[in-house]
């Protein structure tokens, strides 16, 4: 083995692997139960964290970085003049087991440029899963980024030996697309997502007549969307990552900042990157759809098309929505304690246990973590009121974020006096 250029190779491939964001936990129950290589129950990603806050790491390569397509977005794009390397389907297994050894990695994340054809780079990411599994018998975590335009009979296949399968939307909208890349249609990205998830229902329906059942994409899919390449309003990439979830039964969405590349009249101009603000807007507005029982005509609809860079979506809805508030934290029902600001999932869920038992106060809530710098304003409780009405939307805000700046610029100078 030639040791100088597989360096260079994953110098290479490495890099180029690093705009793909669409990683996270697993959710993969892989055991190891044949003395093994790896084990993926409760093992994540490299470099992303999971539900619980671990931190995990995962081997995060393409496998070539040559592609045959021209998107403008794309820094493997045919067009750009850039260094191609290419692994061998053995290379990256070496490599991955090598890594594992040493307790580099948990996992593998390999993804790759399209070259002859998606069907012909499908396969190759394919063979490397499963000489991981049959041959090295791997049971760490496999993550593999899907080809749009895959046949069906390799996206079946890919689903045996992957916990985790993503195809990437790429760009928000139809027209996005044809914009930037003209040669690649949307049925060809939709095509695959909808074989995973027939698969993956068709898998959990048999496992309950037949436990030896072959696991198929046991951690679901995933895909990312790059916001800020073409002039999509928030509300757009959002109603497009709603449909992706109900239609596809998706894991996780993931928002990628446009970061300019090269020259192209079609994008933004270089030095204009995406705020990374707007990709956390984007994912607190995703967790409010998928946790908070928000739906998305409440977040963004046409009269408020883009998130407020400020204030976050929640606090942004009650402020827009006072006529609701303010709610008894006594005797108000779950969906409505999950829309106050200040108040998370925990917290919501800390009241509904605690006022069993008493009415809840200030001082409760308070030792509960709620945020009453922000929840003040829309609750009341078992204490002296806290009068909201006098108070108009701007000023809420306002004192929100003086409230919040003040905490900051105090937090910073005892930082400081700790290095003092």
């Amino acid at each position: 083995m030639n040791y100088e250029r597989i360096k260079e190779k994953l110098n290479i491939l490495a890099d180029a692997a690093k705009y793909d964001v669409s990683c996270s936990s697993s959710g993969s129950n892989r055991k190891n139960k044949t003395n093994g290589l790896g084990n993926a129950e409760g093992i994540g990603i490299c470099h992303s964290y999971t539900p619980d806050g671990r931190c995990v790491s995962l081997l995060k390569i393409l496998l070539t970085n040559y592609c045959i397509y021209d998107c403008a977005y794309c820094v493997t794009r045919i067009s750009n003049d850039i260094k191609r390397a290419a692994f061998k389907v053995q290379e990256v297994v070496d490599l991955t087991i090598n890594f594992y050894r040493r307790n580099y990695i948990e996992g593998l994340f390999l993804s790759s440029g399209i070259f002859k054809s998606p069907d012909h780079t499908m396969e190759r990411l394919i063979q490397v899963a499963k000489k991981l599994r049959l041959e090295e018998n791997f049971n760490g975590y496999i993550h593999l980024k899907s080809i749009p335009g895959a046949s069906d009979e390799l996206m079946y296949e890919a689903g045996l030996y992957a916990d985790r399968l993503s195809v990437n939307i790429e760009i928000p909208t139809k027209e996005g697309l044809k914009l930037l890349a003209p040669d690649k249609n949307r049925k060809d990205f939709l095509q695959p997502m909808n074989k995973v998830k027939n698969e993956i229902q068709k898998y959990k329906s048999e496992r309950k007549l037949i436990k030896s059942t072959p696991k198929y994409a046991p951690a679901g899919q995933s895909t990312q969307m790059i916001v800020g390449a073409t002039n999509e309003t928030d509300a757009e990439v959002m109603y497009t990552a709603t449909y992706l979830y109900k239609k596809y039964n998706m894991k996780r969405v993931y928002y990628s900042g446009y970061i300019p590349i090269s020259y192209d009249s079609r994008l933004p101009a270089i030095g204009t990157e995406v705020p990374m603000l707007r990709e956390n807007r984007l994912y607190q507005t995703d967790w409010l759809l998928r946790f908070y029982g928000f739906s998305i005509e409440e977040l963004l609809n046409k009269n408020h098309p883009n998130l407020d860079s400020d204030i976050d979506p929640k606090l942004s809805w009650a402020l827009r929505n006072l006529h609701h508030f303010p709610i008894d934290i006594n005797k108000s029902d779950k969906q409505l304690l999950a829309r106050v600001p200040g108040l998370g999932m925990k917290s919501v869920y800390k009241i509904l246990h605690g006022r069993k038992y008493r009415k809840l106060n200030w001082e409760h809530l308070q030792k509960m973590g709620v945020a009453l710098n922000r929840a003040k304003y829309f609750i009341t409780c078992d204490s002296r009121n806290f009068e909201t009405k006098d108070y108009t939307p701007a000023q809420i805000k306002y004192k929100i974020l003086s409230t919040s700046q003040t905490k900051y610029k105090n937090t910073l100078s005892q930082q400081l006096n700790l290095f003092g």
